[in-house]
């Protein structure tokens, strides 16, 4: 076969395959181009306080409990406390209701502040982690029903009158755990009995302070409240009742254990005949 024949065919085949490419395309349906979706625009977001931890009933607020948490602003409610900054705004958004909750935000601090306002404050309601903390379910020093809730389940709060004498000279503080004591004169024998009332009862406040002062070492007051169980309640009635009490201090080393009743009376200045080689003696029991 010539040379001339051998190019021939080459060119014809180069043309066949490059016809059967323009075919395909042609018969092949075209794919319409990949849309991507535009992504939506950024939403203002507002920093809102909620609890950092699961906070049972009773439990007191530190600022280890609380913590910052971004929020939409078009979810915000106007319950929840915001750190009062105002959230930052895209350029563009077309959103004006969006935009209005924005403006709104700044609205939303608590009116007694951010969060140490509520350091101290007791939880009224149970809050799980990162739920906002709103003011309903906290109760304050020196709002009403503040001692309600720091009262443990089961317990009472019963005042005791006190003075610097029978507290320990004012070296008792809320928080302490303590003894109380009563001692009455028996009017026929002429002797004391002295009866632990309630042991190991954890003192609530002295006069109205909850928390002693910074620093403070010691607080003179005219009332204690105490923590009594519910089913000894009427021993420290009935021991007000019958006269003055005093409130014993515990070592930190001897809190442990619940508080109960005391133990049995002793008597103090009873005195016993003793009779040796004819003689009578008294002698003062132990």
């Amino acid at each position: 076969m010539s040379a001339v024949r051998i190019a021939i065919l080459a060119v014809a085949a180069i043309a066949a395959i490059g016809l059967a490419f323009i075919v395909r395309g042609m018969v092949t349906p075209k794919r319409p181009p990949a849309v991507v979706a535009e992504a939506p625009p950024p939403r203002p977001v507002a920093q809102v306080l909620v609890a950092k931890r699961d906070l049972a009933i009773g439990v007191r607020l530190t600022p280890a409990d609380l913590t910052w948490q971004p929020w939409p602003v078009e979810a915000l409610n106007a319950a929840f406390v915001t750190d009062g900054a105002a959230p930052a705004l895209p350029a563009a958004m077309p959103d004006k209701a969006v935009q209005k909750a924005a403006r709104a935000a700044n609205d939303l601090v608590s009116p007694t502040g951010p969060m140490q306002a509520f350091e101290g404050a007791i939880v009224k309601e149970a809050m799980v982690t990162g739920e906002p903390v709103v003011a309903r379910k906290v109760v304050r020093a020196g709002q009403s029903g503040f001692m309600a809730v720091v009262v443990q389940p089961g317990m009472r709060a019963m005042a005791v009158p006190i003075n610097a004498e029978t507290a320990a000279g004012g070296f008792i503080l809320p928080g302490d755990r303590v003894d109380v004591l009563q001692s009455l004169q028996n009017t026929e024998t002429k002797t004391f009995n002295t009866e632990v009332l309630m042991r190991n009862v954890r003192v609530l406040a002295i006069d109205q302070k909850i928390d002693p002062e910074k620093d403070a070492r010691s607080i003179v007051g005219a009332v204690a409240t105490l923590e009594i169980p519910a089913a000894d309640a009427e021993v420290m009635a009935l021991g007000r009742a019958k006269g003055e009490m005093q409130l014993a201090l515990r070592s930190y080393a001897d809190i442990g254990g619940p508080p109960g009743r005391g133990g049995p009376t002793r008597v103090v200045g009873e005195t016993v005949r003793v009779f040796r080689a004819g003689k009578i003696n008294e002698v003062a029991r132990p």
